[in-house]
């Protein structure tokens, strides 16, 4: 017996798919647990696997095509059976087609109707007080026995003829459409021969000079791209995050001479090595243990305070930016968080990160300081309360015992939920991160 594999919900999130790639093909035998296709979902892309042994007897989507969740995806069953009954209603073109072709003989009986003379249309046009609301009509009917013999023998509905008059077009030169070959109004609006521009009634020669006019853009100019599900996604809930949460935001400079000190003493000793990230990490992780109302989220009717240290921490992908969790974040120590960062950006560029991966985050990292950007805002990514954005690095010069010294500082913003976190609230979660940061062996111990 047949059996439709449909399109399964691959995430809590997606309401669509994107067949990658495909790994079988149409006669090709499958068993229980074989991998058919890879799957571009919101998060991630997955496998889809078949619970039913078979031989693949139709594949509905092709490689590119977005299925909505429980779409038709691909027929197995056994070979040579008759599935012609599980494809109706996969055949919607010619359906279209046929409402088209009769949006069109719409049309054409509309234009029947306007091109038409009937006396009952022309009794319609009078009004006992105005007079001939139709004038127009019946002086192009007028204007049109003046034309010369070629245009008075062409068969024309009025008001092609009128218009056909003010655009200097000779009626003989257009090919009509209409019953019996005669010219609509359409024809006249699709009509670019030669004559309508040599008919042309001349104009007076201006003395001033003709402006320069805007050039056309040429054609290879712009690529248009399709967007991944992944990108949909990253506009959808950022959109939702910037005009739905009241952002306000709060930047601190750090002194990072010691946390450089530091690093560069674990990584002699550590067989990870640490990145200025990860101090960030275990910082903010440290802190929000303390302040409880950053690791909160705005539940609509309630407040929910996370028991849970959960960060997450930005990578970038080709298709934007996806939020890895590291779970208990503070309860690890720097060289696991560095670790498991790696890791988790890893399988992030490669596509290979689950849905499970990326859920459950109570604040979010968001670090650009390698490109060298010295300070930036960023969207807090829902439902947590709040995101940092941490800046460069930057050598500065620094006042020290009434002495201007060499410094090492580095700007950190956060963004915050008005709705869940106050402006004292957010400054005192960012006092306890510096002191953190200017002081690394406290967190360390």
């Amino acid at each position: 017996m047949a059996i439709i594999i449909d399109m399964p919900k691959l995430s809590d999130t997606m309401e669509e798919g994107v067949i990658a790639k495909w790994n079988v093909k149409e006669g090709d035998k499958v068993s229980s647990g074989d991998i058919i296709a890879e799957v571009e979902t919101d998060k991630a892309t997955m496998d889809v696997e078949v619970f039913d042994a078979g031989t693949v007897l139709k594949l509905i989507a092709s490689e590119g095509d977005a299925v909505p969740l429980g779409g038709k995806m691909a027929i197995i069953g056994d070979e040579g059976e008759d599935i012609s009954d599980l494809l109706d209603g996969d055949s919607g073109g010619s359906a279209k087609k046929e409402k088209q072709s009769e949006e069109s003989s719409k049309d054409d009986q509309k234009e029947e109707k306007e091109s038409s003379g009937d006396k009952s249309d022309e009794k319609k046009d009078f009004d006992p007080i105005f007079g001939d609301l139709d004038k127009d009509k019946k002086e192009a009917e007028t204007d049109s026995s003046s034309d010369d013999d070629d245009d008075g023998r062409v068969k024309a509905s009025p008001l092609a003829r009128k218009m056909a008059k003010e655009q200097g077009i000779k009626l003989s030169q257009v090919k009509g459409s209409g019953p019996n070959g005669r010219v609509t109004k359409k024809d006249i609006e699709s009509f670019d021969g030669p004559e309508k521009a040599e008919a042309k009634p001349e104009q007076p020669a201006k003395q001033e000079s003709k402006k320069p006019q805007p050039q056309a853009e040429s054609r290879g100019t712009h690529e248009d791209v399709p967007v991944s599900q992944m990108r949909k996604a990253i506009a959808r809930r950022l959109s939702e995050s910037k005009f739905t949460n009241p952002h306000f935001y709060e930047t601190i400079d750090i002194d990072m001479k010691k946390a450089i000190e530091v690093r560069k003493s674990l990584n002699e000793l550590s067989d990870v090595k640490i990145s200025f990230n990860d101090l960030v990490v275990k910082a903010c992780a440290v802190a929000l243990r303390k302040h409880q109302k950053i690791n909160s989220s705005w539940m609509g009717d309630f407040i929910r305070k996370h028991h849970g240290v959960h960060v997450a921490v930005a990578v970038a992908v080709d298709e934007g930016l996806v939020t890895p969790v590291v779970r208990n974040t503070d309860q690890k120590g720097l060289s696991a968080i560095g670790a498991e960062v790696k890791e988790l950006a890893g399988k992030a560029r490669d596509k290979k990160l689950q849905p499970d991966e990326m859920d459950g985050s109570t604040f979010t990292i968001s670090n650009l300081g390698m490109f060298g950007i010295e300070e930036f805002t960023a969207i807090i990514n829902p439902p947590n309360a709040c995101i940092l954005a941490v800046g460069a690095i930057r050598d500065v010069p620094v006042v020290e015992d009434g002495q201007v010294v060499p410094g090492k500082r580095m700007k950190v913003t956060l963004s915050s939920d008005h709705r869940v976190v106050d402006g004292a609230s957010a400054a005192e979660f960012l006092s306890t991160v510096r002191s953190l940061l200017e002081n690394p062996m406290n967190m360390l111990l």
